[in-house]
């Protein structure tokens, strides 16, 4: 369990999403006569499982068959809007790239379905450079619990203590701390005061490198 290794979520993080995000759900909601702010959606989507978006802007729990059909829906509209703008966070793949000639295991949890991140990671190309790939249908508790990094840290064969997280928001963020990992903040979508205090903060991968990594890491 001394293997170090390096765990990515994927909204925000791998791709700046969530503006595709948006889209759908206000596409979503309108269908409903609902018209949610750009303000509420920072505040109750970005991060958030779809179990806690639904059941915040709709009102009530969403369970069952319900939820499933309703976030086919809206997530076959995110597919829909965003497979044809699919781009990284700069210098991502780079910086994969220098991760796995490092020795580094790596590895991608998202809260997102299974079908968003293999739209992405088919046209990014990145699978092969992952040991574990967790979505939302491989847990039972979303961020902030921690089940979905302290699983990743199993499937890497890395002791928590040993694993650096990327993450972009407050329950991302959270989720990594919470499983006792070291957690770098992407600042796609939030500024550092709207995040939990991370060992490290950047823009985009042109601001990080393995030495840094490794750094973080010691």
């Amino acid at each position: 369990m001394n293997q170090a290794a390096v765990i990515f979520d994927m909204d925000g993080v791998i791709c700046h999403t969530n503006p595709y995000h948006s889209l759908a759900f206000k596409s979503f909601f309108g269908k409903r006569n609902l018209f949610p702010t750009e303000e509420e959606f920072a505040q109750h989507m970005y991060g958030k499982s779809n179990s806690y978006i639904l059941k915040h802007f709709l009102g009530r729990e969403i369970v069952g068959q319900e939820f499933l059909d309703l976030e086919f829906e809206k997530e076959s509209l995110f597919r829909e809007i965003y497979a044809n703008h699919i781009v990284t966070i700069p210098n991502f793949l780079p910086f994969l790239a220098s991760l796995k000639e490092a020795g580094l295991k790596t590895g991608v949890a998202t809260s997102a379905p299974r079908a968003n991140l293999d739209l992405i990671m088919g046209f990014l190309g990145f699978e092969e450079s992952m040991e574990s790939i967790m979505a939302s249908e491989n847990v039972s508790h979303h961020k902030p619990h921690p089940e979905v990094y302290l699983t990743s840290a199993q499937n890497l064969g890395a002791a928590p203590e040993n694993c650096l997280v990327f993450e972009d928001s407050f329950s991302g963020v959270s989720a990594g701390l919470n499983a006792g990992m070291k957690v770098v903040g992407v600042l796609s979508s939030h500024t550092k005061e709207e995040l939990p205090p991370c060992s490290a903060y950047i823009q985009d991968y042109t601001e990080i490198d393995v030495e840094t990594v490794l750094n973080l890491l010691k």
